[in-house]
């Protein structure tokens, strides 16, 4: 979906991000975290870290912490509820698609994001993107260091 799909549609979007900014989902500490991943924008001062709890190769439980601006505390949010139950290789499709949609705009969004392409509009401005962006590199750290661990 593009954000060109009419005012409607960019205000349900807003709307979307608002309510996450203002009643986050998984914003928490995660009980017993096998792993945390950190995201820092220099910036605007924006901090998330992403912990994760891991049974069998899943993402059993995600939470985030940190601080910043409505976009980049609303995609955390958004970022747990769509990671949690996920396997590994499906979280690294899920933030290799939310990237690409969030840098490429003329590349159609994956079907898949559901909620998440809200965030489609925010690919107009680049300065933007990195709050919009933010807890997922975080979860990209926290799904490398989980992998690091593993092989150890």
């Amino acid at each position: 979906m593009s954000s060109s799909a009419g005012p409607e549609l960019d205000e349900l979007y807003k709307d979307l991000i608002l309510d996450h900014y203002r009643r986050p989902r998984n914003h928490r500490v995660v009980a017993d975290p096998k792993v945390v991943g950190e995201g820092y924008n220099p910036l605007c001062g924006d901090e998330i870290a992403v912990e994760a709890h891991f049974e069998g190769g899943v993402l059993a439980d995600v939470g985030f912490q940190g601080h910043g601006c409505s976009l980049s505390q609303a995609s955390g949010s958004m970022m747990t509820e769509a990671v949690k139950g996920k396997t590994v290789e499906e979280a690294r499709a899920l933030i290799a698609d939310f990237t690409r949609m969030m840098t490429d705009p003329d590349s159609p969004p994956a079907e898949d994001l559901g909620d998440l392409e809200a965030f489609v509009g925010v690919a107009k401005y680049p300065v933007r993107v990195k709050c919009a962006t933010l807890a997922w590199h975080a979860l990209a750290d926290l799904l490398d260091r989980h992998e690091q661990a593993q092989e150890s």
